[in-house]
């Protein structure tokens, strides 16, 4: 694996490629590049960890306490009597649940789109189709809830994707979307731009092992005691390695091929060596234009530290880790990152605080004594004495008469009870608001009622908050629409055999489809004879398609608002049953809905059944009209037949007319000539007429030939014998 000796590079050198990177300077690049990325995000995280113990405080672990005041208020020496109550009433996860649970009804997803000439809208809906297999068969939706919680609560999560074989009989792969449940196990580029991390050049995901799972995966690395020896002093490597467990990472890097880019006429490029540009330098001898082309590749390693355990190249042109980000500020030039928790870790201290603080008052003051005169309570001391401990049935007093009138002493009252200082509710009740301030969540976010009584005056309230806390989805959002703009990268890589896929539609439904990656269009349909399509095959590999997001309720709860607005509909309008019954009565959930849906389809006209292009009658009228198509091709060939037949009569009648003429100007000047010219002389011209008639009549002659071949039977004219054909006036007979 390493090369110490330099031989593999000379020899690459040597062979006209440039020195290939040995193990140890890729492993020195990924130590120098972990740790940069530990020093950048350390100060960062250190909050975040805590954001996270405060998020999961309770009344159990005292998280939400400071150490110094719980060692002010616990037991002293064992004892418990002086303890000062720490209660903890958390109202975080309340406000986190609020944001992330609005995300999981209103699902952030991605579409596909085609952006070019040679993509088809068709392959864009078969994306859409694999996409939603792949999360299905992922449980993407756990991968996506994670990363939600975590960016909302302490400020960043990450996604994953990988690729799997399908089984162990198989070279076909399948796409998978991975979760990451500890954020803090991701050290990624700290100098991206993008906030999902589409701009990454290196990522490292750690993960610990144990020393017998280590040695059972990776058999063939160097024992484990040698990797103890070696990391002895080596501040670098001590951080890979503990006791009990070793800490592998998977790391991801961008590598840059350095290569000529040609460019020929017609916009044609090409990489130089590569076949199409061989066949175009046959076809142009050399190109237009040169340049250097830097070509990125995604490389992945399977580090310890010493030691590179796998290694290969990976198959997308982004590293397969999506950031989810919460709040982000970059302030002297360090990375700072929040989350909801962060602001509202003072107000719940201060909710803390006051809550314990009005539970000692109330437990310190004494409790309410019975105030009657003295004589009253003689013979009963005992039942008195119990009656704050005890529930007797009854108590009984002296009535003791002091006047001579007889009159009898009120009873007994007690006296009123120690109540909490008003300024105490009051702080308990500000810090309370404060809660929801910090977090931009108000009583109509939470479900407190108010003095709202519209529809619309309860829903713009509880908008207030989800304008507080949009970012949040915003960001979730993005990182979705980054997860799908890699799977329509990755799907024609790595599904690049011929194949059956499954795709699952917006409904659920699910239908196979055939992927033949060899052939040169996005969709080749198969007709029957009659001209329909019985089967498609598609190219997701040609064309470019792009990803844009969408969020709103998933397919269950837009049914469910569907069915409630076709239950209103068909309540005002009962014809309607005749029409759309079928349709209301599928997106019912109740057993038999769809068995009844389709009985009840049948009692439809079936003209409001057919959605145009399995309706009989309509494949008929296209049937009809292509069988008039034909026999009007037919009519116009012919038309253009007649039209040629009649120009060439009217070539040869003019020709005929012109030979006319000729012979009768000819005549003309001979006569004319007669009278002066002597026997001989009006011989040799004779000849000279003779013989220029008969190349005349050969020439027309022909002509019957052409005709034939121009003009139908039915319209060529009829020949003429030799003895009816009459020379014209004036030549010798």
């Amino acid at each position: 694996m390493n090369d110490p000796t330099g031989i593999v590079a000379a020899a690459n050198v040597a062979a006209g490629g440039k020195p290939a990177k040995s193990d140890s300077d890729i492993l020195t690049v990924a130590r120098a590049r972990l740790d940069m990325a530990v020093a950048a995000l350390a100060e960062s995280r250190e909050d975040e960890i805590d954001d996270l113990r405060f998020y999961a405080g309770s009344p159990d672990n005292h998280w939400q306490w400071p150490a110094d005041v719980l060692a002010t208020r616990g037991a002293v020496q064992g004892q418990t009597i002086n303890a000062r109550p720490t209660l903890t009433i958390n109202k975080l996860p309340q406000h986190v649940r609020q944001v992330t649970n609005d995300m999981r009804q209103n699902r952030p997803g991605a579409k596909v789109i085609p952006v070019d000439d040679n993509a088809d809208v068709e392959v864009a809906e078969i994306f859409n189709g694999m996409i939603r297999h792949i999360e299905y068969i992922s449980d993407a939706d756990v991968a996506y809830d994670t990363a939600c919680e975590n960016q909302v609560s302490y400020g960043e999560g990450y996604i994953t994707l990988m690729t799997e074989y399908c089984d162990e009989n198989t070279f076909d792969q399948d796409i998978k979307i991975g979760r990451i449940r500890n954020s803090f196990s991701v050290y990624m580029d700290p100098l991206i731009q993008d906030p999902t991390g589409a701009d990454a050049k290196y990522c490292f995901i750690t993960e610990d092992l144990t020393k017998a799972e280590y040695e059972r995966q990776y058999p063939d690395a160097a024992p484990i005691s040698t990797l103890q020896s070696l990391g002895v002093g080596d501040q670098s490597i001590s951080n890979w390695l503990n006791e009990d467990t070793v800490r592998i990472a998977s790391y991801y890097y961008i590598d840059y091929d350095k290569t000529k880019l040609n460019l020929y006429p017609g916009n044609q490029s090409a990489f130089e060596g590569t076949p199409e540009d061989k066949m175009l330098k046959g076809m142009f001898e050399k190109p237009i234009k040169s340049r250097i082309s830097e070509r990125p590749r995604v490389m992945y390693c399977k580090i310890n530290g010493y030691e590179i355990l796998e290694q290969k190249e990976w198959a997308g042109k982004w590293i397969p880790v999506i950031r989810v980000i919460g709040n982000e500020f970059e302030v002297d030039g360090r990375i700072y990152i929040s989350g909801l928790v962060r602001n509202a870790k003072d107000a719940q201290r201060m909710y803390n605080y006051w809550v314990s603080q009005e539970a000692e008052m109330l437990a310190l003051a004494p409790k309410a004594p019975f105030i009657g005169y003295g004589g009253q309570f003689e013979g009963y001391e005992d039942k008195w004495k119990t009656a704050n401990t005890n529930n007797w049935p009854y108590l009984e007093v002296n009535p003791d008469v002091t006047d001579g009138q007889g009159a009898v002493l009120p009873l007994p009252q007690r006296a009123q009870p120690p109540m909490a200082s008003s300024g105490l509710l009051q702080a308990k009740a500000g810090a309370s608001e404060d809660i929801k301030s910090t977090t931009g969540q108000y009583n109509a976010s939470l479900g407190m009622g108010s003095n709202e009584r519209s529809g619309k005056a309860i829903l713009a309230r509880q908008r207030e908050g989800d304008v507080g806390t949009f970012h949040y989805g915003d960001n979730l959002t993005r990182a979705v629409r980054h997860v799908a703009r890699q799977l329509v990268d990755l799907i024609p890589k790595i599904y690049d055999t011929q194949r059956i896929a499954r795709i699952i539609g917006e409904d659920g439904e699910t239908k196979m489809v055939k992927i033949n990656p060899d052939q040169p269009q996005p969709v080749n349909k198969i007709m029957d004879q009659n001209g329909i399509v019985i089967e498609k095959i598609y190219n997701p590999g040609v064309g470019k398609y792009d990803v844009v997001a969408t969020t709103g309720p998933g397919y269950a709860t837009k049914r469910q608002e569907a069915l409630e607005a076709m239950a209103q509909l068909l309540q005002g309008n009962p014809q309607l049953w005749s029409v759309a019954g079928d349709l209301f009565v599928k997106n019912m959930d109740w057993p038999g809905a769809q068995e009844m849906s389709k009985r009840f389809a049948k009692t439809i006209d079936p003209k409001f059944l057919s959605d145009g292009e399995d309706d009989p009658a309509l494949q008929a009228a296209q049937q009809q009209i292509q069988a008039m198509g034909a026999e009007m091709e037919q009519m116009y060939q012919m038309i253009q037949n007649v039209g040629k037949s009649i120009e060439m009569q009217d070539l040869e009648r003019k020709d005929f007319e012109a030979q006319i003429k000729l012979y009768d100007a000819e005549t003309k000047r001979i006569a004319a000539v007669q009278a002066g010219m002597t026997e001989e002389q009006i011989q040799d011209i004779a000849m000279g007429v003779v013989a220029a008639a008969m190349e005349s009549q050969n020439t027309v002659n022909q002509m019957p030939d052409m005709r034939e071949e121009s003009m139908p039977m039915e319209m060529m004219p009829p020949e003429m014998p030799p003895e009816q054909m009459m020379p014209p006036q004036g030549m010798p007979q």
